[in-house]
Order: C-alpha cells, then sequence, then structure tokens
C-alpha cells in the first residue's frame, strides 16, 4: 500500500471512529480508534496518532462511565475460564489471582462489549498498604493505596482512586527519555491502562512534538 493510500485509510477509520463516537457506540468507536492508532503507530505517522487520540480516549472514557453507572463491584478470587459469565460493572480481581487474570477478564468483556471496569490488587503489605498492579504489552504498573475501611468490600470511590493512582505512576518517566521511547512507553502504559484519560493525552501531547520535530527537518 502506498503511503498515500495508507493515510487515507488511517483517515477513514478516523472518521468513522468519530462517528461511533458521536452515536455512543463506544466499543466500535474504540476498537476503530484503535486501530488507526496502530496503524499511524507503524507508518511513524505522529500527527494523525495525535489527531485520533482524543476519539480513543472519549470511546473509552464512555465505557468506563458505562461500567461505573451500574454502581456494583463485584471480587474475583477464584480461577475462572473463557466461558465465564461477565456482567457490566466494576471488577477487583485478587489474590490468589493476579494481574494477568485480570488482563484477561478485561479483554473478554472487551470482545463481547461487556462496559467492565477491571483493577488487580496484590496482598496488602507490612506497612498496610495495598499494591495495585496492571499489566500491559511490555508493561507493568504498579502503585500503592491506602486500605479502605471495609477491603472486604471496597467502595467505588477507593477503586477510582487506585485507577488514578496507576496512571499517574504510569505517567513518571525518564525527562531525558526521547520522543519515540516516551511515545513507545506511553503505548505500552496505556495498553495496559486504557481507561486513564490523563495517559492519552500525555501520549498525544508526545506525538504532535514528534510530528513538529519530523516536519522541521
Amino acid at each position: 500500500m502506498s503511503i498515500a493510500s495508507q493515510a487515507r485509510s488511517i483517515d477513514d477509520l478516523t472518521l468513522k471512529a468519530v462517528g461511533a463516537l458521536a452515536a455512543k457506540r463506544y466499543f466500535e468507536a474504540e476498537n476503530l480508534a484503535a486501530g488507526a492508532l496502530n496503524a499511524a503507530r507503524d507508518d511513524d505517522d505522529f500527527r494523525r496518532m495525535a489527531a485520533v487520540l482524543p476519539t480513543l480516549q472519549q470511546a473509552r472514557t464512555g465505557r468506563l462511565a458505562l461500567a461505573m453507572d451500574v454502581g456494583t463491584i463485584t471480587i474475583l478470587d477464584e480461577p475462572f475460564d473463557e466461558d465465564v459469565t461477565i456482567e457490566p460493572g466494576c471488577y477487583l480481581v485478587q489474590p490468589p489471582l493476579v494481574g494477568a487474570d485480570a488482563r484477561r477478564l478485561r479483554h473478554t468483556a472487551l470482545t463481547r462489549e461487556i462496559p467492565v471496569m477491571v483493577l488487580c490488587r496484590e496482598p496488602v503489605i507490612r506497612l498496610g498498604l495495598v499494591p495495585f498492579v496492571a499489566l500491559g504489552s511490555g508493561a507493568t504498573v504498579r502503585t500503592k493505596m491506602r486500605k479502605p475501611k471495609d477491603l472486604e468490600h471496597p467502595d467505588l470511590e477507593w477503586l477510582v482512586a487506585a485507577l488514578e493512582a496507576l496512571g499517574e505512576a504510569a505517567a513518571e518517566m525518564d525527562p531525558a527519555m526521547s520522543l519515540h521511547k516516551r511515545i513507545n512507553a506511553l503505548m505500552t502504559r496505556i495498553d495496559a491502562i486504557p481507561e486513564h484519560a490523563g495517559l492519552h493525552e500525555l501520549l498525544e501531547e508526545s506525538c504532535r512534538k514528534a510530528a513538529e520535530v519530523a516536519e522541521a527537518s
């Protein structure tokens, strides 16, 4: 495919994603926008990456809102297979299950177009803090939270705070890192925490800077 044809294909995916988002078809919008982002990344087309990221972020925020609006938190601590029943809502995966189980649950829900928020906590450490972990393709993000009043029945506010804390941890990078390495790192960390809006905004900013550098050279 020629460079011009590839660019038109990315633009077409982006326009379709915008239309799906406007119609509140969040899963469709996310799939289309993610496809456009990955295609643009393959071509080092940072301008088009930056252009599609707001749509991708809003689609993910939309489906996250659907999950949170359900108002339920399901504690998952037993092994499950691919036929597991998944209802819309929020899930806390906890020991003996691990981060890979949380990632698998989220991917299964996305495939079925079921709105969920999935977080994974690890065993409480000696200081009384609760570690959280998120796995992506090539990235592992960790953070620690204070215990909620009732660890066996945590509230939604605590889970949302954990999601934000994971995103903040993922956003921490060596300031000397090159733009290309920063973009690659953010892509893998967003894969680990796809519902965090701030990471998408950081990636968009980095892509715009990379595009300016490329166009100036």
